[in-house]
């Protein structure tokens, strides 16, 4: 029985010990450069874009309000305001893609999907979910040009 309990006060004592250690890797320069809490984590918008109601067939139509739609997610990256980006496969829900925005307000989120053509003409539609994730989330960024052959 003595044994037993030595056994579990050392367990407790090292969960502990350990969960009051710092990270020996924590930088905490880049930790402020990327506003990530105690945890290395922050508030994103997660963006999920759905087909609208805007049904047009029209090809060229279609064409131009998706060229400008990737015109939009490449200024929304250069403003350091798109994370994430990417089409989903079908599902029964008609979601056609996400967006993990680095944005504070619902305001500020709503001024840059403004400027999407496509979301413009309602041939997407958003919905718009608080969502917290890993402050380094936007680092993948920079390896991104260094691994695609071409542009969409």
């Amino acid at each position: 029985m003595y044994k037993s309990i030595l056994i579990l006060f050392w367990v407790v004592f090292t969960i502990v010990a350990k969960a009051q250690n710092p990270n020996p890797k924590f930088k905490q320069a880049l930790a402020d450069s990327l506003e990530a809490d105690e945890y290395g984590m922050k508030m994103y918008t997660l963006v999920i874009l759905k087909s609208g109601s805007n049904t047009t067939t029209d090809k060229i139509l279609l064409d131009s309000l998706f060229r400008g739609h990737m015109m939009n997610m490449g200024k929304m990256v250069a403003m350091g305001k798109l994370v994430v980006a990417g089409p989903l496969g079908n599902n029964d829900k008609n979601y056609r893609g996400i967006f993990v925005l680095n944005t504070k307000t619902t305001e500020d989120t709503n001024a840059l999907l403004e400027s999407d053509p496509a979301l413009k003409a309602k041939v997407l539609e958003a919905e718009i979910y608080p969502w917290y994730g890993s402050a380094a989330l936007p680092l993948y960024l920079k390896y991104h040009d260094e691994v695609k052959k071409k542009d969409f």
